[in-house]
């Protein structure tokens, strides 16, 4: 997915969950017009301390803001043009605007340099394999650009930095060795903070594919122990191709939830599930509940999972207990009914929509579905069988009758 398509209102909310203080080094590795980092300017622009003094105006940061901050990547000479007069016209002296592919091997001499990144790199491409900066393949062996650039992302990232990414559904649940690759790395090398899922209309009309965001810290010794998900079903905008607003809107809930979040206060150990809250082991321990809009899931789960990280994988849903009155009385009603219309001679609708009558589970209904249409093939495959036997043995008798046998 392009940068420069990025809802204006999704750029926002990333930056609002990031929470860039005024000595940050931001990068976007591929910037485009460059969306992220002009939503981190206001932001900063916009930010007091707890005296309502601008932090822009302490000693150092303004000028940390305009020569040293913001950092994008771009091979396009056009957006790389139109990315350095948007930052300028945003109040920023010095945008660091580089013509770069990010992902080859020109340019595998930056590393650790940057505190955070905020990035929407490209979706469903690849890169010949030969372009590829090696240090990127030896950590996962793909041309995919989703991965790679959060292999990418890895290496740009100083110890201690952080990075909120969009990705393809794919890149949570993928099969492929370099998926699991990826998110293996971000589990068990990193800090992975949250998985944030998101309706598949966000990007309409110019894409329909459903996204989530990653947000993680660059650690390299570990230290995830919960990973914090949240459903997003909802924007604030219609998820059809008009995109208008509507009254449905997760965002607020979300940075609210994200910002005001406490993991569980247990201990995760590899390989071991004791103690867990999410499995109800130790009755003196509440489960967490995962029926809402956000919950954690503990790493050991995850890697019991193969790195699964779809949250439709963790998230319990309640089904609503339906009761029905019994099949005797329903069919007394039907009775009743049927006498009173006997003299009437109509039915009335009201009495009829009063009725109700009780179904099998869906599941149940399928399972007879399949069987009626097995039952069916067997009857096709039976009649078929009995004409070829009728048509052989007419065949046979008539040559019978001939001499011909």
């Amino acid at each position: 997915m392009d940068n420069e398509r990025t809802p204006r209102h999704i750029i926002r909310m990333m930056v609002e969950l990031m929470a860039p203080n005024a000595r940050e080094i931001v990068c976007d590795p591929a910037c485009g017009t460059p969306g992220f980092l002009v939503s981190v300017a206001e932001y900063l622009q916009e930010l007091k301390d707890s005296d309502g003094n601008y932090i822009l105006n302490a000693p150092g940061n303004r000028e940390h803001f305009n020569k040293d901050m913001f950092h994008g990547f771009d091979f396009d000479a056009t957006m790389l043009r139109i990315g350095s007069m948007n930052l300028m016209l945003h109040g920023i002296e010095d945008p660091k605007i580089e013509a770069r592919d990010s992902l080859s091997q020109d340019h595998a001499n930056i590393k650790e340099a940057f505190t955070l990144i905020l990035a929407n790199p490209p979706f469903k491409g690849s890169v010949e394999k030969s372009n590829i900066a090696k240090d990127l393949t030896k950590e996962v062996n793909t041309t995919k650009t989703e991965l790679l650039f959060l292999a990418l992302l890895l290496r740009l990232l100083k110890i201690g930095g952080r990075a909120a990414v969009i990705v393809p559904d794919g890149v949570l649940f993928g099969s492929s060795t370099a998926h699991k690759k990826v998110r293996q790395m971000l589990v068990d090398n990193h800090k992975l903070d949250g998985v944030i899922s998101m309706p598949s209309g966000v990007f309409k009309p110019y894409a329909g594919v459903s996204t989530a965001v990653l947000i993680f810290t660059k650690t390299g010794a570990g230290g995830t122990d919960w990973v914090w998900f949240y459903d997003m079903t909802a924007d604030g905008l219609s998820l059809d191709d008009k995109r208008q607003p509507v009254q449905q809107n997760d965002i607020p809930d979300l940075l609210q939830r994200w910002h005001s979040r406490v993991a569980p206060d247990v201990a995760v150990k590899d390989g071991s599930y004791k103690g867990l809250p999410l499995l109800d082991q130790n009755e003196e321990t509440p489960k967490v509940e995962r029926g809402g809009k956000a919950f954690f899931v503990p790493k050991d789960e995850i890697q019991a999972n193969g790195y699964d990280l779809s949250i439709n994988r963790y998230k319990e849903v309640e089904y609503a207990e339906v009761e029905y009155e019994a099949p005797k009385l329903i069919l007394q009603k039907l009775r009743d009914l049927a006498g009173r219309t006997a003299v009437q001679f109509n039915v009335n609708a009201q009495q009829i929509s009063r009725v109700e009558i009780p179904l099998p589970p869906i599941a149940l209904q399928e399972q007879f579905i399949n069987f009626y249409i097995r039952t069916l093939k067997c009857l096709e495959n039976y009649d078929n069988g009995e004409k070829a036997t009728n048509k052989l043995f007419n065949s046979l008798l008539h040559r019978a009758f001939r001499g011909e046998l």
